[in-house]
């Protein structure tokens, strides 16, 4: 199998020859071809020019040898559309001016994403013709929470209070500020489906910091309308919440052909959890990629193990790839798990 059948055959549940494996934030990171050119490009110059956004989001699949090929797209791009003025930094984003009222949630744009993101669409358009079938183009998009929170709050946060806080003080308006997120995230997904995308990735990361109640009342909704668009546009789709344990059944509910698990949770726990009809991705724990081989090997052994050769399963870490892990650790750990057995269990064993 290629590594685009690969991938695919996995999102749908059916037989691989090998575990499909690509890692979050493989595009970028420590690369040394990326680590060059940030020297002289920005992350938004980069992001933003489509044959540089090209050219970063192909250098894993040479470097890693891996089966998907995710943009080099921060999730922000879409809110620099609708007017927001940010500032994309590696320690994440910045928002000059967050939402603190209704007013702030009114002077938010709509957006054409064939348009007003064509640069993005580009690039996916360079990565597809230049991969063929090696690897699965891979779209994202961030989730409503995740984006609402980055504008309520100003840059990244550790408990996501003042974002909760406005969540419950101005729900009017607060409900306002996602359905304006979801109309332009669907979008979003459509157009980058079209201009290639093969699998589509929503990263609501910030999620799992809300309880079941408010997550299942205030955000699923709006999310499931992202994966209903993923699925009317014949493409399957990745859920990933970090730390969902506590709402890991209501992200499930929300939409998603395959979950993804943070390092957190027990992948074999979850995968019950959730049943035979989804797929699972996961979650070697990203801090094993500085602990040296062995630590990396125990720990993707005990993830395929926790997987049990089931279909569905794609080996992803738990979170991004720490800054400054050595490529050439990615490159054995993708190596290891398509070494690995795989798939080879009869239909009423599964989970």
């Amino acid at each position: 199998m290629t590594g685009a059948e690969r991938m695919l055959a996995a999102c749908r549940r059916e037989p691989v020859d090998r575990t499909p494996v690509w890692f979050m934030r493989q595009a970028g990171g420590s690369l040394p071809g990326y680590l060059a050119l940030r020297e002289r490009r920005s992350v938004e110059q980069i992001a933003t020019t489509p044959e540089l956004c090209a050219e970063v989001s192909l250098m894993p699949i040479e470097a890693y040898g891996v089966d998907g090929a995710v943009m080099f797209a921060d999730i922000m791009l879409p809110l620099t559309a609708m007017g927001v003025d940010l500032e994309l930094t590696t320690a994440g984003p910045i928002i000059a001016a967050p939402i603190r009222s209704a007013a702030d949630v009114e002077r938010l744009r709509p957006i054409e994403a064939e348009t007003d993101l064509r640069f993005l669409l580009d690039a996916i358009g360079i990565v597809r013709r230049e991969l063929g079938d090696r690897a699965a183009v891979i779209g994202i998009v961030g989730g409503p929470f995740t984006l609402a929170s980055y504008l309520i709050e100003g840059g990244p946060s550790r408990d996501k209070l003042v974002a909760k806080a406005f969540m419950y003080r101005e729900p009017t308006a607060f409900a306002a500020l996602i359905r304006r997120l979801t109309d332009a995230l669907i979008g979003y997904i459509a157009a980058q489906v079209r201009a290639g995308a093969r699998v589509v990735q929503v990263f609501d990361s910030w999620a799992g910091t809300l309880g079941p109640a408010a997550y299942s009342t205030l955000v699923a909704p709006a999310t499931a309308e992202l994966f209903a668009a993923a699925s009317a546009s014949s493409v399957p789709s990745i859920h990933f919440v970090a730390g969902s344990a506590g709402i890991l059944d209501e992200v499930a509910a929300a939409g998603g052909d395959v979950i993804s698990i943070d390092a957190g949770q027990s992948l074999a726990r979850a995968w019950e959890r959730l049943g035979p009809q989804r797929g699972i991705q996961g979650n070697l724990d990203p801090a094993r990629l500085l602990a040296g081989w062995p630590a990396i090997e125990d720990g993707a052994r005990a993830v395929l193990d926790e997987a049990a050769g089931r279909p569905g399963h794609i080996f992803n870490l738990g979170h991004a790839i720490p800054r400054g892990t050595d490529p050439g650790i990615l490159r054995d750990l993708a190596a290891f798990v398509h070494a690995a057995p795989s798939l080879r269990i009869p239909h009423e064993d599964r989970p």
